[in-house]
């Protein structure tokens, strides 16, 4: 009689913004607190939250020249080709805008409130070329975008160096090493964004990564009018005719972010520009009507 395969190894905390899950199949002793670990170290690093972070640092020198290690180099050159893909919707220095944006308060700003803080809006002015950078005064970096999908990436990286097989779930972010054993996928449930608790799909990964990009976080309605987070650093104000939510498949978790994000960014374009580039997604529009190449859709 054939031995059950064990279970995996599991992990509950909190990081991220949110709940993390981390599921690894043969982890030696101590890898899972690394893992832990690691989550930690990126937080605090490129949390723009944390006035001890490295981010925190770099803007507060904005200005002057400075020096970038070879991690958040790397972070910057992804952010590059981001806002090059995207046509400049994806723009790291975009956080700026909750200085007149505040959606625990429910309240539009003045527009010149908008346009104060769009003043310090706009990748295409920061000094980058690979090791040094210079922000204008007054501009700020918010890696909110991607580090979370790096650093699932990363995690699944430590695991696969270990000769593990596992699953890293950062607040709905999701990396795998690759299939569980005996080539079974991971079963995965997409978030319905009217926050009802239950899946709007289930979708089965065998490798990569899987991220969601929303407005259910944040947002609110006013006279009628959805003002969603997802703002258009070209206005300043909330993108027009936006999906709900957005899932993306891809060959790493931190492609799957950016890309879900994109979507969202290109309002009524979003699924055209999907298909285009040929990903697996799936997308629950304003009318709440789903679509998308991923498969089993439940509800929306």
């Amino acid at each position: 009689m054939t031995e059950p395969e064990p279970g995996p190894g599991l992990c509950h905390f909190k990081g991220m913004g949110g709940p993390c899950d981390l599921a690894v199949f043969g982890a030696p002793d101590g890898l899972l607190e690394r893992l832990k670990d690691e989550v930690v170290r990126l937080e605090q690093r490129y949390s723009r939250y944390r006035p001890d972070s490295l981010v925190s640092d770099m803007n507060r020198k904005a200005g002057a020249v400075q020096f970038v290690d070879a991690e958040c180099a790397g972070l910057l050159n992804y952010a590059d080709h981001c806002y090059r893909l995207s046509d400049g919707v994806f723009d790291v220095t975009a956080g700026a805008l909750r200085r007149a944006w505040d959606f625990r308060q429910q309240r539009i700003p003045d527009p010149a409130e908008i346009a104060a803080a769009q003043a310090a809006v706009g990748w295409d002015r920061v000094e980058w070329d690979g090791e040094q950078l210079r922000l204008e005064p007054g501009m700020e970096l918010d890696f909110g975008g991607i580090v979370k999908e790096f650093a699932a990436d990363r995690l699944v990286a430590l695991m696969a160096e270990a000769g593990c097989c596992g699953m890293a779930n950062l607040a709905g972010d999701i990396a795998v090493t690759g299939p569980q054993p005996g080539d079974r996928p991971w079963m995965l449930g997409v978030r319905d964004p009217l926050g009802t608790g239950q899946a709007m799909a289930s979708v089965a990964l065998n490798q990569g990564g899987l991220a969601s990009s929303g407005d259910y976080e944040r947002g609110f309605t006013q006279e009628g009018v959805r003002y969603s987070h997802i703002l258009n650093p070209h206005t300043g104000w909330p993108v027009t005719d936006a999906p709900r939510a957005v899932t993306v498949i891809a060959d790493h978790c931190i492609m799957a972010g950016s890309l879900a994000t994109i979507a969202m960014l290109k309002g009524k374009d979003a699924e055209s520009w999907l298909v285009q580039l040929e990903v697996p997604f799936l997308l629950c529009d304003a009318g709440m009507s789903v679509s998308g190449t991923l498969v089993t859709p439940k509800h929306c």
